[in-house]
């Protein structure tokens, strides 16, 4: 089968956010992370059936759901979980924000690594906690990640919870067993809880490497930890909102189903439909979207590096790239681009300002626009 993600969508007058940003000016879109890719046809179907129905009251416990996330946890990530450890809610950034509420207490704080999804920097000012901001680091190969010696001295022994984002965002690295097991044994020997943002985790770019859950390293890691998947990225249904949540331990389940009670809905009947369906049915068009993102990928790695003022590391997954414009010696790199009509997400957003994010989510067609626009507003810098 194959699947056109060359097709370009008219979303300018649709009721996206991202394509309504910007109005009628003339700045392409490449901000806020969603594709501009239309979502594979088991979502849609799935949804008409459902839609068919005509009756959309309360919706029962999604057990379909619940069974197709132990099913892929198992076969694509050889983690065998319980139905019970399985909690669906209607986002990520809600499901962030009760984890800090739920494994926090007033007076502890949380530890979030730098840059970073901005969601993980706000979840603990929204809950009066404190945060240390742990700067991730560059290896030899360019792939960001957390320098754990350099923390180590920045604690004052009130930290709880160890935040992680793998696949990292904005930086595109996935981590390695080794590189998880290091965070482990930190969180171990600070005595920390983890919350695992794994919701990049089915958008691997990089030929022969894999995803591996953080839970799915130990007992220990599993009984210490809460993950978080999602759909939405990787299919193109953020805008209905659907999400996991893993939780093998008992008591960390129920301090998290506590601090949701009351406040956080259940999720709609539609998402919980396009979910199932994203997941049972939508791997041959995944496959066929990763294929398409890797060239785009590198086509704008290759078109960022020759760029005086210009650096981009090859994100291992996700569609985000990072590009760093220190060189350009810019006071706001964002607001460069987007008077050059180049819509990024500010680096300032995920803590630093030397940065911009690149969404290529997008047609080649547009990405090659974009890419020519860039090249015209550096040289003529």
């Amino acid at each position: 089968m194959t699947f056109n993600f060359d097709q370009r969508i008219d979303r300018r007058h649709s009721d996206s956010l991202k394509w309504a940003k910007y109005g009628e000016r003339d700045i392409l879109p490449l901000w806020v992370a969603d594709t501009d890719f239309r979502s594979p046809e088991c979502i849609i179907s799935s949804l008409h059936e459902r839609v068919s129905h005509g009756v959309f009251g309360y919706g029962k416990e999604p057990i379909a759901l619940t069974e197709t996330v132990v099913e892929r946890m198992a076969c694509r990530h050889q983690w065998h979980i319980e139905p019970e450890w399985v909690i669906i809610l209607p986002g990520i950034v809600s499901a962030l924000n009760i984890s800090v509420r739920a494994l926090t207490s007033p007076g502890e704080s949380t530890i979030a690594p730098t840059p970073i999804y901005p969601p993980f920097r706000s979840a603990a000012s929204l809950a009066s906690r404190g945060q240390i901001n742990a700067q991730m680091r560059q290896d030899k190969d360019g792939r960001w990640l957390m320098d754990l010696a350099a923390l180590e001295p920045q604690l004052q022994g009130h930290e709880k919870l160890l935040m992680l984002c793998n696949p990292h965002n904005p930086g595109g690295t996935v981590y390695r067993r080794e590189e998880l097991e290091a965070q482990l044994a930190f969180a171990r020997r600070h005595d920390l809880l983890v919350c695992s943002d794994e919701i990049h985790c089915d958008l691997i770019l990089e030929p022969g490497i894999s995803h591996t859950p953080f839970a799915s390293l130990s007992e220990d890691a599993a009984a210490r930890s809460i993950t978080l998947i999602s759909p939405s990225k990787t299919f193109n249904i953020a805008g209905l909102g659907a999400s996991v949540a893993i939780i093998p331990d008992p008591e960390l389940r129920k301090r998290f189903i506590k601090a949701r009670s009351g406040i956080v809905p259940q999720v709609d009947v539609l998402a919980i439909v396009a979910a199932t369906a994203a997941w049972r049915h939508g791997q041959s068009w995944l496959d066929a979207q990763l294929d398409y993102l890797l060239t785009s990928r590198d086509l704008l790695v290759s078109a960022v590096n020759q760029l005086p003022g210009l650096r981009m590391n090859a994100p291992e997954a996700t569609y985000l790239g990072w590009i760093d414009c220190r060189d350009m010696q810019l006071d706001n790199p964002a607001l460069f681009f987007e008077k050059q009509g180049l819509g990024f997400s500010s680096g300032r957003e995920f803590g630093d300002d030397g940065y911009v994010r690149f969404n290529f989510g997008c047609s080649h067609g547009l990405l090659a626009e974009a890419i020519h626009r860039m090249h015209v507003a550096v040289i003529n810098a």
